[in-house]
Order: C-alpha cells, then sequence, then structure tokens
C-alpha cells in the first residue's frame, strides 16, 4: 500500500500538526494522533445541515468553531441562503492555509466563497466578545466535543458559564449545534440548565458520534 506522505507540519503545543495525503485521501495529525479524514465526513456534514434546517432568517448569521477541513463549512454554506453570513473561527492559521491549498478541492474551495469571513481566534473569545444576540446559529466542531471522562464544569466551550455565553449571543430562537465524539448525558443536562431545549441526534454506526442541537 501506497505510505502517506507528509504535506506540512506545524509546530503547537500540543505537539507537530501535520498535514498528510495518501493518493486522493488526506489526514490532519497532531502528534501521532488523527484529527480527522478525508474520508469521514457524515457527522461533520449533519452538524451543519441540522442547524442550518432549523433556521428561517433569510438572512441568518452563523458561526463555526473550527474549520478542519472545510465540511463543515461547505455543508453550511450549501444549506444557507445566499444571503447568508458565516463567520469561521479557527485557532490555527496553517489549517487555513491548508484549506485554501491542498485541501481546497475536497470543498469547492468554501473558503472563497463570498458569504465566508475567517477569524483567526479562540472561537471561546469570539462567542465571549459577540453582541447579544448576534448570530442565528453557532456550530462548534472542535476536536473530541464534550466528553464525559475529562469535562470540567469550567470548560470554556461547554462548561456552564460558556453555554451562557452561547445563549446571550444567540438570537431569540437561535440554535447552538454541539459535534461530539460520543453520547455526553451530563453536557445535554448542562445545556437544559443554560435554558436551552435540547435534542441530541445519534448518528449510528460505525460510529457513535452525536450533534446537539440546543435551541434558544
Amino acid at each position: 500500500m501506497q505510505p502517506w506522505k507528509t504535506l506540512a507540519t506545524v509546530a503547537t503545543a500540543e505537539g507537530a500538526l501535520e498535514l498528510r495525503q495518501r493518493g486522493h485521501g488526506f489526514l490532519i495529525v497532531i502528534a501521532g494522533r488523527v484529527l480527522m479524514t478525508s474520508g469521514d465526513r457524515r457527522s461533520e456534514q449533519a452538524l451543519a445541515t441540522l442547524a442550518c434546517a432549523a433556521l428561517t432568517e433569510p438572512r441568518p448569521r452563523v458561526l463555526i468553531g473550527g474549520l478542519g477541513m472545510g465540511y463543515t463549512l461547505r455543508a453550511a454554506l450549501d444549506a444557507l441562503p445566499a444571503a447568508a453570513e458565516v463567520v469561521v473561527a479557527e485557532l490555527t492559521p496553517a489549517i487555513v492555509d491548508w484549506c485554501r491549498g491542498p485541501l481546497a478541492q475536497l470543498t469547492g474551495a468554501a473558503l472563497d466563497d463570498p458569504r465566508v469571513r475567517v477569524v483567526i481566534d479562540d472561537v471561546a473569545r469570539v462567542i465571549a466578545e459577540a453582541p447579544p444576540g448576534g448570530y442565528h446559529a453557532i456550530l462548534l466542531d472542535l476536536y473530541e466535543g464534550p466528553h464525559a471522562a475529562t469535562q470540567r464544569p469550567d470548560d470554556p466551550f461547554y462548561g456552564g458559564t460558556a453555554l451562557a455565553r452561547s445563549r446571550a449571543a444567540l438570537a431569540a430562537g437561535g440554535v447552538l449545534a454541539v459535534w461530539s465524539e460520543e453520547p455526553d448525558e451530563a453536557f445535554a443536562h448542562r445545556l437544559s440548565s443554560a435554558g436551552f431545549q435540547v435534542a441530541a441526534h445519534r448518528l449510528g454506526v460505525p460510529r457513535s458520534h452525536v450533534v446537539y442541537l440546543a435551541r434558544r
């Protein structure tokens, strides 16, 4: 079998972040752990399609936390109207470069869509600094997502305070959509406690990925 070729490497606090390619397939790896693969995109796409299906505004404003390979962004753009505005908050500039470069073919160059604006920043800070009701949907597509084994009450994305900030950043009837590697009942309870109406969408075998939809 053809070996994986490393196209780019970036040093991060968690270890080397690498973009690898084999044939038409790509991997993003950190410290030897696979973060994402171009061959497994269904749950990222479901995150966007489920969230966008809940929107009725003619000019929705959407925030996506985490660019990845761009699949969530592509699915959101395909589901949103021409007048939509999409902000993508990505912490690592190299990820943006890769999505504009070798990975662009996977999403039809989604970052070139005029509806898209990229912000190099922590999405937790973007949410905290958003004006009240500034977004109709917030999509969090972050590595692992809420994780029952490691979750802290003060987690900057999934803790109670963070969820209150997300709710404040959403317009009335807005949706917080969260990708999770596995079901997390404690997280679902925190969403309810923060004032959201919660639905969990399990995406089935072979993975146990879940999309949490929380309506303000």
